[in-house]
């Protein structure tokens, strides 16, 4: 997919899970790591992704296509670095895939607060977001409670359909996912106070 300028729309990942997960939100979800985040949250689970220089870039039209040729996916986490650092782009992306796959939810992670996302690239994106769950990491905050690092981070429900999960995603246990990778181990989820400290 090309801009307005015809430029290859292009998004900077850190990583994605293509196969799916099952502990970064409802049913098995194709989940999107970006690059780069201006915060830096003491304890950050994935401090690899703060960078701001470009790790791997992506074109959303490829990334869409994987999407859309898994049929096991039931929805989208994005997660990151900061992704409304790449708002645009992301929406971008949510727009094919819900153009073609309606049914797919969407999960987002921010540092930011909800209040902070106001210019028109961060609208946008959250207008295809079901779920938002906001605010910067706060390691003493941090209960082991939940789908979100620290009980200072608050869940927005945008849309009703993630609403039978609400108790699970806002109270339920954390889980991790060990996958391999590369040949090496990457763990998915969000670890526990102990896991962080390791």
């Amino acid at each position: 997919m090309r801009d307005v300028e015809g430029e290859l729309q292009l998004l900077n990942i850190y990583d994605i899970c293509s196969e799916g997960s099952k502990v970064l939100g409802p049913g098995i979800r194709y989940v999107i790591w970006t690059q780069g985040c201006p915060f830096r949250c003491k304890g950050c689970a994935t401090p690899a992704s703060r960078s701001l220089d470009t790790d791997k870039k992506i074109c959303i039209s490829d990334l869409a296509d994987d999407i859309l040729s898994r049929p096991a996916i039931e929805g989208i986490t994005i997660s990151g670095g900061e992704p409304f650092l790449q708002a645009g782009v992301l929406a971008d992306l949510l727009n094919i895939t819900s153009s073609k796959r309606p049914e797919l939810t969407v999960l987002a992670f921010t540092g930011y607060t909800l209040k902070e996302l106001i210019w028109p690239e961060a609208k946008r994106l959250l207008s295809h977001l079901d779920l938002l769950i906001d605010g910067p990491y706060q390691q003493d905050l941090n209960d082991n409670i939940g789908l979100r690092g620290s009980s200072n981070q608050c869940f927005h429900f945008f849309t009703p359909r993630l609403l039978p999960w609400k108790d699970e995603l806002i109270y339920g246990k954390r889980k991790v996912e060990i996958h391999i990778s590369h040949n090496k181990n990457v763990v998915y989820g969000i670890p526990s106070k102990t896991l962080l400290a390791i």
